[in-house]
């Protein structure tokens, strides 16, 4: 087996690596809501979100393309892999950190920065590569801070709207049909993760055949691709991240079931819109903000404004501290490439 052929799988088995992890790391973001208002037990929660994510990952395709040809630029051969496996190994890595301390920061942007850093780090060792930034800015960083204002302004907007519909209901009739209404709107998060999130794999493994000149597109996915990468997106959902389920359901705010309807519903719509546009965002970014939008239209005090600095701190930090990651990664993978 050549060189160039090990090198591809290896890309391959860490971006399964880093799929499996985006799982765990980001099953809160379908379920959180849903568990913590007892609309769904955790364990049906997971597998609902599992089903979800293999459903929606088939639907990526759009944001696939955007990661594999449209942030870096890596000729073909042997040093570009060295270069992606360095910035999926610095994705993996502050995913792991931030599930141990319970942080919701983003996967994608771990990858994305992953990527940036790794592809610099090997321009100062004479490998040829290059960053498009001006993607990089309109495909990733405007999303990034587009869609938390977004998901927060419409979580608010569709919050109030419920409580000025139901103003004259029940509350435990409404609790109850609520309840029943995340189902549906947790499993339509469920798919739009999927959509988004498995979509990011796709890209990073295209790539690697791409570098590693086992196809001439660097946008085509192969079917197996779907397959792979939504299966191991939804094994690694349904193993769930307790440590951060916890964080978004109920250290942020205390949720009742018309709340985690309205944010499931805003996020899992701007998820489908982006998704579409070929828009790769953080579906963690764009649920918890909708979270707190959701929550700010009953009493400002409502939310654990603390616990959201240190959230929106890390989202901050992901992008740079992933890339350094990376560039560590590459520095100590450079000799076999």
């Amino acid at each position: 087996m050549s060189h160039v052929a090990v090198a591809v799988i290896a890309v391959i088995i860490a971006a399964s690596v880093f799929d499996y992890t985006n799982g765990f790391h980001d099953a809160a973001n379908a379920i959180a809501t849903s568990v913590s208002t007892r609309a769904l037990t955790p364990r049906a929660g997971l597998l609902m979100a599992a089903v979800g994510n293999f459903v929606g990952a088939h639907l990526g395709g759009n944001v696939a393309a955007t990661v594999g040809s449209g942030l870096v630029a890596l000729p073909v051969g042997l040093p570009s892999l060295g270069v992606v496996l360095a910035g999926v190994i610095g994705a993996i890595a502050w995913n792991l950190i931030t599930w141990r301390l319970g942080i919701p920061s983003s996967s994608s942007h771990a990858l994305f920065g992953g990527l940036v850093g790794a592809t610099l780090a090997a321009t100062q060792f004479g490998v040829a590569g290059e960053v498009h930034w001006s993607k990089i800015v309109d495909k990733v960083l405007v999303p990034m801070v587009v869609s938390p204002l977004v998901g927060f302004t419409l979580g608010g907007l569709l919050m109030l709207a419920i409580m000025w519909g139901f103003r004259r209901g029940h509350p435990g009739k409404l609790n109850r049909g609520f309840r029943w209404a995340q189902t549906v709107s947790a499993a339509a998060m469920s798919v739009g993760h999927g959509m988004q999130d498995a979509a990011k794999t796709m890209g990073i493994i295209v790539l690697a055949l791409y570098t590693g000149g086992y196809q001439s597109s660097s946008t085509h996915v192969p079917g197996w691709v779907f397959w792979s990468s939504a299966t191991v997106l939804a094994l690694g959902t349904y193993s769930g991240g307790w440590r951060i389920i916890r964080t978004l359901g109920r250290k942020v705010i205390d949720l009742d079931p018309p709340a985690g309807f309205a944010a499931e519903t805003v996020a899992a719509g701007v998820l489908f819109t982006t998704s579409r546009l070929g828009l790769p965002i953080s579906t963690t970014h764009t649920i918890t903000t909708a979270i707190l939008g959701v929550g700010a239209t009953k009493h400002l005090s409502a939310v654990r404004w603390g616990i959201a600095g240190n959230i929106v701190t890390a989202w901050v930090l992901t992008f740079p501290a992933a890339a350094l990651m990376a560039t560590f990664a590459y520095v100590l993978l450079r000799p076999f490439f």
